[in-house]
């Protein structure tokens, strides 16, 4: 038995909070895309200006950080829609999709970027002296964007959003990269001319890298390579903690954008009520979406038994064909006339059938203990589980 919920309860039961959070997304990404577009103009002008080419590709790597901050922007608003018939799963993946085209975009510019600057290294007469403004400009850019670094990562860790804290790396980087640049510049103005190219080449290759991880990790995504081994283990560890478990054998997850999808497999005790199979299920459900948080929904499925290890079940008779053949089988026995209850087990490659009888037919026959009339009755029921070769035991009760 499986069950599944497509629907996330964060944005069903907390909506109010969701509403906060998405207006707090919005808020600190719409300052940090103001400051990346100022940056970039900023540093691209002033690149020219002061003839600095790393201070150039340090613009170019601001915008970069304007896009990621657009796809941000894009992902929280469309987060907040249901998933709908055209998309049951809903519309995490094209954030996925985005981010792979974003990031092929920045290793397109970043090799751009490399070989304009390493032309230039090879030709040292064509290699201009940035002045004093781009010395400051790469200050201010550090500075402000270390800013931006901290204020972004303080509403990620109040909301737990690793969308956030990824961009808040990747301002960060920016950063660092322009450290680089204020070391070419410095060094290209103490006399070391061609440290300002290599401050390019090497912005260049930063932006590459962030390129490649997003691009990467996002078609890792689309191919639905699963969690992290410690993620999965964790959720092993989740579900065995629950009653009721007995060993798990199947345990699939994928990722949709910042969310994870699980499926398993568990095995149970083999003749529990179905009430409680769905009740220990909606346990290790519950149980892996408030202990790992990254995982949205679960996918549980049931199984009496390791259906890996055993003969399978699917060739068996379904229950009204049981009951038809079982009848034909035991038309002479008297106290079929009476059953109470039939309960099928499918088990083994085997159906194994337990049937309740009135606990007043033990004291129909005169003269005759209980126990006679149980034995006579279970031995006339043995011989009916023998005569079908797919029934491997008769059990009777009496109520």
């Amino acid at each position: 038995m499986s069950h599944s919920h497509s629907t996330n309860p964060i944005q069903t039961e907390h909506l109010e909070p969701q509403s906060k959070r998405y207006r707090d997304t919005v808020k600190i990404t719409v300052i940090g895309a103001v400051v990346d577009t100022l940056l970039g103009v900023v540093k691209i002008i002033i690149g020219f200006a002061a003839q600095s080419q790393a201070l150039i590709a340090d613009g170019v790597h601001s915008f970069s950080d304007l896009a990621t901050d657009v796809i941000v922007l894009y992902a929280a608003k469309h987060s907040q829609q249901e998933a709908d018939e055209d998309h049951p799963y809903g519309h995490a993946r094209f954030e996925t999709v985005a981010t792979v085209a974003l990031g092929i975009a920045l290793i397109g510019v970043a090799i751009g970027i490399s070989l304009n600057a390493l032309s230039r290294i090879f030709e040292p007469e064509v290699l201009p002296t940035p002045g004093v403004f781009a010395l400051l400009v790469a200050g201010f850019s550090i500075v402000a964007k270390e800013v931006i670094y901290q204020y972004t990562m303080r509403v990620a860790d109040k909301y737990n959003s690793a969308m956030l804290r990824a961009n808040a790396w990747h301002s960060r980087t920016d950063a660092l990269s322009s450290v680089i640049v204020l070391i070419g510049i410095g060094g290209s103005m103490a006399g070391l001319w061609y440290l300002d190219a290599v401050a390019a080449v090497g912005v260049g290759i930063m932006v590459g890298k962030i390129g490649w991880d997003l691009a990467f990790t996002s078609l890792r995504e689309l191919v639905d390579t699963g969690l992290e081994q410690e993620r999965v283990e964790a959720i092993r560890t989740a579900i065995m903690c629950v009653d009721g478990v007995k060993s798990l054998h199947v345990l699939r997850s994928r990722r949709m954008a910042g969310e994870a999808l699980v499926d398993v497999h568990i095995q149970v005790e083999p003749r529990i009520s179905v009430s409680e199979g769905h009740f220990v299920s909606e346990t290790v459900r519950s149980k892996i979406i408030k202990e790992i948080e990254e995982v949205a929904d679960v996918m549980v499925h049931i199984d009496p038994e390791d259906d890996e290890s055993v003969p399978s079940n699917t060739a068996l008779p379904m229950r009204t064909e049981v009951l038809r053949l079982l009848g034909e089988q035991w038309a002479g026995i008297e106290a079929t006339k009476t059953i109470i209850n039939s309960r099928l087990h499918y088990l083994d490659g085997f159906v194994e059938v337990d049937i309740t009888l009135p606990l007043s037919i033990l004291s129909g026959t005169v003269g005759t203990s209980l126990d006679e009339v149980r034995n006579q009755l279970q031995m006339d029921f043995d011989k009916v589980a023998d005569k079908l070769e797919f029934i491997s035991v008769i059990r009777l009760q009496f109520s």
